[in-house]
């Protein structure tokens, strides 16, 4: 069954015997050699390029006094380590801005309520 119109692919759905390729494995071996040297290549240019991205950036961060988010906290961490020098217990964690500053006055439900009445509601409420 030798059709000339049809492919591998065809004749090996009409039931064909395969052609085996005698350097087949050999072959293989290669471009999977190939493929691997390929990518190393790849992986070197793209470390290469990278640093020297870093190199540009490090020269942005020398000429505007910006630090590196890893020294930022590396320096944190040593005020920490330096601030808790001597205590006996673990060092407490930092409090955010705007948290526990000030003393807020509680407000009852009522008064939470009152502020979003309309007007007339309001007044109404209000001559008490």
């Amino acid at each position: 069954m030798n059709l000339t119109w049809a492919t591998k692919d065809m004749g090996k759905m009409l039931g064909e015997k395969e052609e085996k390729d005698p350097d087949a494995e050999k072959k293989e071996e290669e471009r999977q050699e190939a493929l691997r040297q390929q990518e190393e290549e790849r992986k070197a240019k793209y470390a290469k390029m990278e640093a020297e991205r870093e190199s540009i950036r490090q020269g942005i961060r020398d000429k505007y006094g910006i630090k590196k988010k890893e020294e930022k906290e590396a320096e944190a961490q040593a005020a920490m380590e330096q601030a808790s020098e001597g205590s006996l217990t673990r060092p407490k964690k930092a409090v955010p801005a705007g948290c526990g500053d000030e003393e807020e006055e509680e407000e009852s439900i009522v008064d939470t309520v009152m502020k979003f009445l309309p007007g007339p509601l309001f007044d109404m409420f209000n001559k008490k």
